[in-house]
């Protein structure tokens, strides 16, 4: 399995990491993917690498968020890997799947934020970790949206509204990096 295309997204984010913190994470991304070639296949135990879009409006005011069904939380459109080095295209395949977007465009093919969560134990899947590549994506809020089954709802949310839907850090450090003038 091909990583050098992940490590190269990866070693160009680090150094403009938003905080201390993301640079940490991408370090830690980066080691994990080294040391694990199976780290794009969701088999890969400890983790495995995911693709999300963080999809803004062209103004950047408002962001599109899903109400994630087995989370039951408000987060940015993704999923996994699934063997695809090309996490870009993860992230823009995951976000035309779980929003029915189809006039998605990628604002750069540079990594918008990295970041490292746990996902808890589901039936025979145990907890592990989610490695994302997250990419900032524009669209239009006059296309119609069509929930998936992976979700509870869709909704396009002002950027100053978003804590009150999940005051994650990982959520609201890529808040700061959309609101206009950043």
């Amino acid at each position: 399995m091909h990583r050098a295309a992940v490590l190269r997204l990866l070693r160009a984010h680090q150094p403009r990491a938003a905080d201390p913190h993301e640079a940490a994470m991408a370090a830690e991304v980066i080691r994990f993917v080294e040391a694990h070639p199976d780290c794009l296949l969701r088999t890969c135990a400890p983790g495995h690498l995911t693709g999300s879009a963080w999809i803004v409006d062209a103004p950047r005011r408002r962001v599109l968020l899903t109400h994630h069904r087995k989370l039951d939380k408000w987060l940015q459109p993704g999923g996994h890997a699934d063997g695809d080095p090309d996490l870009l295209a993860v992230a823009l395949r995951e976000a035309r799947e779980e929003t029915g977007l189809t006039r998605l465009h990628a604002v750069s093919p540079e990594v918008f934020d990295v970041d490292r969560h746990r996902i808890p134990p589901r039936g025979d899947t145990p907890e592990h970790w989610h490695l994302d590549l997250r990419f900032l994506v524009e669209a239009g809020p006059e296309e119609e949206l069509i929930i998936s089954d992976e979700s509870h709802d869709l909704a396009w949310v002002d950027l100053d509204r978003v804590a009150a839907l999940n005051p994650e850090e990982s959520i609201l450090r890529m808040v700061r990096k959309t609101a206009p003038g950043t």
